[in-house]
């Protein structure tokens, strides 16, 4: 049984904790203050303040309240894949040099307050300032809402002119980016690491590793890890040497949280596997990955399958009934000892309904595909073919090249082009 994947909220990590300025009001329950680039910020009290310039590896995680300051550096520190609880945090990062992210709204603001206009709802619950004046590029991430982490955002104020005159662009450009395919059919070996790698990083494991498969996370509710390098224009570079994407979106998950649980209800569940679908081709489509492309939901493992075994179904039903509407692929990330029992269960009752890719978490160390390692019962029909990935094992590190990343590992037997026919036309 694979091990729920998840950013536990007591552990700090490895993250240097920058020295911050207190006032009066700051002693009785006020919060903290801190000076950067020109902005003075109040924090809530227990937030924690994460220095990326000192700490390049540090992970720029979404289940702590924190401050983020600086680009993101090679996030060496991430581990885990979902987040049970998500926490409200807030990275300021320099304008010039900040990335095109493709995955959550970006919103420019000439003036020196943050607008009331909210940006579009991110289905990854993350949304993005790019603030001219201050040269400051400013992400925040939320759990249910956004209100409490964008009043952190607006009540700061300038206390001296930006280090450097602002761009005059820092969103992303307008159009979608050339749709193009990251799925040549693939047998091998895989990994997914919470973070999309440096070019540098995947340059390196695509010479010297046994991997030409990757695992990416696209967005989702319940995403562990922020993507600052997840671009179009990373995507076109590693479908170009010659890797095999698997997009994941990370939804709501089989436990009890308002923010990114699962509804206990079937008929709710179903409305969220929708859902779930518009984000995540959403997602796909900003970030160049072409129709027909196969997107993986990753929904964790869960032991109390009298609860959760219908709900599942239905969300994971729905999410490939959606996404065929919208000309995509279907698969599920599921664990052998409840997602799969579930949806093989359930198989005869909708096959077309069904996941056209399993994807298999069993950490036993055997890197097959084979029925047993699947949680299939032997000789069966069900995900036959190259349809199946099994994670064959979890969290550890992997150095190839001299560079270190954690990882899972997989056995990916997959051809997208054998799969059913894209024969539905899109619908709003």
């Amino acid at each position: 049984m694979a091990p729920v994947r998840t950013l536990l909220s007591g552990l700090l990590g490895a993250a240097l904790l920058i020295p911050v300025q207190h006032s009066a009001a700051n002693d009785h329950d006020a919060g903290r203050t801190l000076d950067y680039r020109g902005l003075r910020v109040t924090l809530p009290a227990h937030w924690r303040v994460v220095d990326l310039d000192e700490n390049p590896d540090a992970c720029v995680r979404l289940d702590l309240p924190t401050l983020y300051l600086g680009h993101a550096g090679t996030q060496a520190e991430c581990t885990g894949r979902a987040a049970a609880v998500r926490a409200d945090t807030l990275h300021l990062e320099p304008l010039d040099g900040a990335p095109e992210r493709a995955d959550i709204p970006t919103v420019a603001v000439n003036s020196w307050r943050v607008p009331r206009e909210v940006p579009p709802r991110s289905d990854s619950n993350e949304l993005r300032y790019a603030l001219r004046r201050s040269g400051v590029m400013a992400t925040l991430s939320y759990g249910a809402t956004p209100e409490a982490v964008r009043q952190v955002l607006a009540r700061a104020r300038a206390v001296a002119p930006p280090p450097a005159p602002a761009p005059v662009v820092a969103v992303p450009a307008t159009g979608a980016p050339k749709p193009r395919s990251a799925q040549e059919p693939f047998k091998g070996e895989g990994f997914d690491t919470c973070t999309a790698p440096t070019q540098k990083a995947m340059d390196t494991w695509r010479a010297d590793s046994p991997f030409g498969a990757i695992g990416i996370y696209i967005g989702g509710r319940a995403r562990a890890c922020a993507q600052p390098r997840l671009t179009a224009r990373w995507v076109e570079r590693q479908a170009a040497a010659g890797w095999h994407l698997m997009p994941l979106w990370v939804g709501p998950q089989p436990w009890h949280n308002a923010g990114t649980g699962l509804s206990t209800d079937p008929s709710e569940a179903d409305g969220q596997g929708r859902e779930a679908a518009e984000g995540a081709v959403d997602a796909a489509r900003s970030l160049g990955l072409a129709e027909g492309t196969v997107l993986y939901n990753d929904l964790e493992n869960y032991s109390d399958r009298t609860t959760w075994d219908a709900p599942v179904v239905a969300y994971l039903t729905a999410w490939t009934v959606r996404l065929h509407e919208l000309r995509y692929r279907s698969a599920a990330y599921v664990s052998v000892s409840s997602g799969v029992k579930a949806l093989s269960a359930h198989y005869h009752q909708a096959p077309q309904a069904m996941p056209d890719v399993l994807w298999a978490a069993r950490w036993n160390l055997s890197a097959t595909v084979g029925d047993a390692d699947m949680g299939l019962a032997k000789g069966t029909a069900k995900w036959s073919g190259p349809r199946r990935a099994h994670q064959f094992r979890g969290d550890h590190d992997a150095t190839y090249g001299g560079i270190t990343l954690n990882i899972d590992r997989s056995r990916v037997d997959v051809n997208p082009t054998v799969l059913a026919p894209k024969d539905k036309k899109p619908t709003a």
